[in-house]
């Protein structure tokens, strides 16, 4: 009496094996821009340019980070504030304003929803480059041009946030808890703050995570429309002393330093709401 084996026993082996080295290199892709980041912000300037980054020689993270913050009289400090009053008021907003924009579009009726609903979706396809342009004819025409307002308020409108949050509202707010909040007595602003908004929690976040991404990655915007280098944010404020590197080669180490410091406000919204993004993610999977 024989055994037979399992004819699908090694072509699933292989695929596995196929799909652990395709995540591996793809890690490797990823990481090593970063490991980079991290070696050359930890060296002298010599040191960037030649091939001892891997050496534990010339440890000058700290001597980095000191030039950083005094080079053009502390700059960078200003630009990280900005940078930070830009993306964490501009995604908490934004995502306010998203979540209730597609909770209205999923929840109620009215002339032209869909229509409404299909140009929100196709401005999910309009690069943010293109609409530079008409923003600073706007700005100019309103004269806020070169002020924080020039940047701030085109941010706070994403049609992308739309569509997750009608998303959301489909897979977190019953359509029963809204009735049994109407047959309450309930007005539609407090039903909405009291038990829908609480529902969306999870979506807030998960919307509040790409509008923080997206505006503390921004760089066109604010190229076209400021030229005060106070209200500058990092992005650009970067690729301002990178451009200046070429002549003065000292601001290599800064810029390097300056990038890695960057990031980090990210990973820590990342770490800290990973959760409530995980769950965001899985919305409506699951009935």
């Amino acid at each position: 009496m024989s055994l037979a084996h399992p004819a699908p026993l090694r072509p699933r082996l292989l695929g596995r094996a196929t799909v652990n080295v395709v995540v591996a290199l793809s890690v490797l892709y990823t990481l090593l821009p970063v490991l980079w980041l991290v070696l050359a912000a930890a060296k002298s300037r010599d040191a960037v340019f030649t091939s001892d980054l891997l050496s534990f020689r010339d440890f000058s993270l700290l001597s980095n980070v000191r030039d950083l913050l005094t080079t053009d009289g502390g700059l960078y400090g200003r630009w990280y504030g900005n940078s930070l009053l830009y993306a964490v008021l501009g995604a908490a907003l934004g995502a306010m304003i998203s979540v209730a924009c597609g909770y209205a579009f999923d929840k109620y009726r009215f002339r032209h929803k869909e229509k409404l609903f299909g140009l929100v979706l196709a401005a999910v396809m309009v690069p943010q480059t293109v609409l530079a342009l008409p923003l600073y004819l706007i700005a100019s025409e309103t004269g806020v041009v070169n002020t924080f307002w020039s940047v701030f308020v085109p941010v706070l409108f994403n049609p992308f946030g739309v569509y997750l949050g009608r998303i959301f509202a489909q897979g977190y707010v019953p359509d029963e808890v809204l009735e049994a909040a109407r047959v309450d007595g309930a007005g539609e602003l407090t039903t909405y703050l009291r038990v829908s908004l609480r529902m969306l929690g999870p979506g807030l976040v998960t919307v509040f995570l790409f509008q923080l991404t997206a505006i503390w990655n921004n760089f066109f915007l604010p190229m076209v429309m400021l030229s005060n280098q106070h209200l500058y944010p990092l992005s650009l404020g970067l690729y301002q002393w990178n451009s200046q590197a070429t002549v003065s080669p000292e601001y290599y180490p800064v810029v390097i330093t300056g990038s890695l410091l960057a990031v980090l406000p990210l990973i820590l919204a990342f770490v800290l709401l990973q959760r409530f993004w995980r769950s965001g993610l899985t919305a409506g999977a699951v009935k």
